[in-house]
């Protein structure tokens, strides 16, 4: 009778443990692994990591003709996902430059969050970028001013000051700041660089993009 409650009991824990429930967006790190093992990554590429502004940029690559990017966005990403996610972000790769573009998804996660909260989340996810490569050139994209996300953009501007000054002070390390290229003559945003939910970008938003981003191209 005990064995057989043994075994009653292991086959619980083994079907418990089978359907536990996989962290956010572990499906998207499972299709990084297998895009990688279809097409292994070139060494010496840009590495772009962060949310769905680059999820979405589908052809990045044809906006700075001469560069290999590896594109590992993941849409919904929060500062805290990089960091749980960052050795799988990182190992696989080789990278001469990487770019980063999160943030304003733990904003909208949670509308009390402090501009503090974010910079230090980022501040652990460049410590491990630095782990890993200590000398390779390390760029973060300004928070984009999203008109959905107007009651928000207090916090996220804050952010912006704080990883620049941190930015500023490290070697081999860029803030790209893109609101003024998102901005009209009037210092207004321009609606007409995002698509329907006033959040992600346009053709045209992301060619104010990387006209911003070209001189930090490596």
């Amino acid at each position: 009778m005990k064995k057989i409650l043994s075994a009653f009991l292991l086959l619980y824990f083994a079907l418990s443990f089978s359907q536990e429930k996989k962290p956010m967006f572990w499906q998207d790190i499972q299709n990084f692994k297998k895009a990688d093992q279809e097409n292994p990554p070139p060494k010496d590429a840009i590495l772009l990591i962060g949310s769905s502004s680059f999820t979405k940029w589908t052809d990045v690559a044809s906006y700075f003709p001469g560069k290999t990017i590896i594109n590992r966005g993941f849409g919904g990403s929060r500062m805290t996902d990089l960091n749980d996610f960052a050795d799988d972000l990182l190992s696989p790769y080789q990278p001469k430059q990487i770019i980063i573009y999160c943030g304003d998804n733990d904003f909208a996660d949670n509308h009390d969050l402090k501009a503090k909260v974010v910079v230090n989340r980022f501040k652990t996810f460049y410590k491990k970028i630095r782990e890993k490569f200590p000398t390779i050139e390390v760029d973060f994209i300004s928070i984009k001013y999203s008109p959905s996300r107007e009651v928000l953009w207090p916090q996220m501007k804050e952010t912006n000051k704080k990883i620049a000054a941190f930015m500023k002070k490290e070697p081999n390390a860029e803030f790209i700041d893109i609101t003024k290229a998102m901005e009209d003559s009037n210092g207004n945003v321009r609606r007409d660089l995002f698509v329907e939910d006033m959040l992600h970008l346009t053709p045209e938003g992301y060619e104010a993009w990387a006209k911003v981003m070209q001189p930090y191209m490596k």
